[in-house]
């Protein structure tokens, strides 16, 4: 009989009720090797039965079916004191004396709620994916753990039984304590889900409440290497831009902190592009962007802005990458490359070079509503993602001269890229390709000149944007003896006049938006 809180427990009965069968032979066979004896409810024993394994029916200790189309199955105390029940010598007389069996060892899972929701967002049905019999047995099993092992994953089936091989049989208390906070975890994050779904429906893109969940996925170490960091997925219904997207690693180390967020931000620009295009990244801010007629140019002529940041770079691209397109990567030292997909001939060709990761992953797409986070202060801080689209009545100009159809087109490819730079943050563009990126600057005036002396005499006749206004007219002189030839910004700064009259004297066609894209 099983021992007290503390101790180790002998798992001699066993209670499965499951609707994911993953694992499920193969744990019952381990179970019955071990001499457990198995007791299950209706579609968990046919699956054990039919592996020819000796298993009870639940509705034996019951004495009645399932009720009301499966919707009552195991709420009966018949299994429930048998899981619930002290294995003290009070709680253990009591069970004598009501006939009931003691249970060891619980394995449980639910309906699939989120699974369906997620698969079928409009259903009328969703209720009747629900669980209620499960979650109460999951709650039981953990409430009781001094005495009853609880099991509500399949990922914990293999550990289960090594550790059931190794000890005669006996499950130590601190497995039995870590397996019950599971549970409660696991119930806690069902519940919320089904509160979530049911509730009414509420415009406001920012929730009430978030709840993330540590993701299995191993980072290398945090921004620096002494620094320990782990992934959390956010856990709750299916809202709009809150789930997390896709990505695989097919070559490489393990990702770090820092590339997690050089990933997020290359796809973040290159999903802003409609044509083939690439996006080179250091320290999650661009430091060089292009599009091309091919992914091959595209590439070449991105990682022609800045030949000195590019170096151990993050590049993302927005088309599969193709066989002949990393020969465009040839003498670059490349960290990290992300694309949709990779032709067999680039993934070999890419297999030689023992530095770089790979990864496959889609950008994300524009439309796609909901929020982003960050931290300050011990709290969490949430805001919408910045998908607010610069609409063609948007550009109004304030100086005499006008830009040409062709620096229209760079003035919007520039602002593209602005909103992915660290704030301050100045872009040049020739074309649809950067020549010159500042940012990460406390002053603007220091951003422009530092984007001027990457792009050098590629700035004369180059765009410029700005992330925001200019605070004083330094910053337009600067551009203007340089040679730029057109400027966006947002405006609406105290000295627009004086910034409209250095332009004004160095012959550039400015425009103003009338809304900033910071980003910190």
């Amino acid at each position: 009989m099983a021992s007290g809180d503390g101790d180790a427990v002998r798992v001699e009965r066993a209670l499965l009720s499951v609707d994911d069968k993953t694992g499920l032979v193969e744990l019952a066979r381990g179970l019955v090797n071990l001499r457990v004896e198995l007791w299950a409810t209706g579609g968990t024993r046919a699956a054990i039965g039919a592996a020819g394994l000796t298993v009870g029916a639940a509705e034996d200790l019951t004495g009645v079916s399932a009720w009301f189309g499966g919707r009552i199955k195991t709420l009966h105390p018949a299994l429930l004191g048998g899981v619930l029940a002290p294995r003290t010598e009070a709680g253990l007389r009591e069970m004598r004396e009501r006939t009931l069996r003691p249970f060891d060892l619980v394995v449980v899972n639910f309906y699939p709620f989120e699974r369906h929701l997620a698969e079928h967002p409009d259903a009328d049905d969703r209720e009747e994916f629900i669980d209620i019999g499960g979650v109460t047995l999951a709650r039981a099993g953990a409430k009781n753990h001094a005495w009853v092992t609880i099991v509500t994953d399949p990922a914990d089936y293999a550990p289960l039984l090594a550790e059931l091989g190794e000890h005669a049989g006996s499950v130590s208390a601190a497995t039995r304590a870590r397996l019950a906070a599971k549970a409660f975890r696991r119930t806690t994050a069902y519940d919320a889900a089904i509160a979530d779904a049911l509730g009414p429906p509420d415009a406001d893109p920012l929730p009430d409440e978030v709840r993330f969940r540590r993701e299995p996925l191993k980072l290398r170490y945090g921004e620096n290497p002494h620094q320990r960091a782990a992934v959390y997925r956010w856990v709750g219904p299916p809202t709009p831009g809150a789930g997390a997207r896709p990505f695989s690693v097919l070559k490489g180390d393990s990702l770090s902190f820092t590339n997690l967020l050089d990933v997020d931000t290359a796809l973040a620009i290159v999903a802003e592009f409609p044509g083939p295009t690439a996006a080179v990244v250091k320290h999650a801010t661009p430091c060089g962007v292009a599009s091309g007629a091919t992914l091959r140019e595209a590439i070449d002529r991105a990682i022609a802005t800045d030949p000195v940041a590019r170096y151990g770079c993050a590049v993302a691209v927005n088309r599969p990458l193709g066989p002949d397109d990393p020969a465009a990567l040839k003498g670059v030292f490349v960290d990290l490359l992300v694309a949709p997909e990779f032709d067999a001939a680039a993934l070999e060709s890419l297999g030689h070079r023992p530095k770089i990761k790979l990864v496959r992953s889609d950008p994300p797409p524009l439309t796609t509503p909901g929020w982003e986070a960050k931290s300050a202060l011990g709290r969490l801080l949430l805001q919408e993602r910045d998908r607010r689209e610069l609409a063609p009545s948007e550009f109004r100009c304030v100086t005499t001269r006008t830009a040409s159809p062709e620096a229209g087109c760079a003035l919007d490819f520039a602002w593209r890229v602005v909103r992915h730079a660290k704030s301050n943050a100045i872009v040049l563009a020739q074309g649809a390709r950067t020549v010159g990126i500042g940012c990460g600057q406390p002053t603007r005036v220091k951003a422009v000149e530092l984007a001027c002396e990457v792009a050098g005499e590629r700035a004369r006749g180059a765009v410029l944007a700005s992330d925001a206004f200019f605070p004083f007219a330094d910053g337009l002189e600067v551009a203007g003896r340089a040679g730029i030839a057109a400027v966006i910004q947002p405006g609406g700064s105290l000295r627009d006049p004086e910034v409209i009259a250095a332009a004004e004297r160095f012959g550039i066609a400015m425009y103003f938006t009338g809304w900033r894209v910071f980003r910190h």
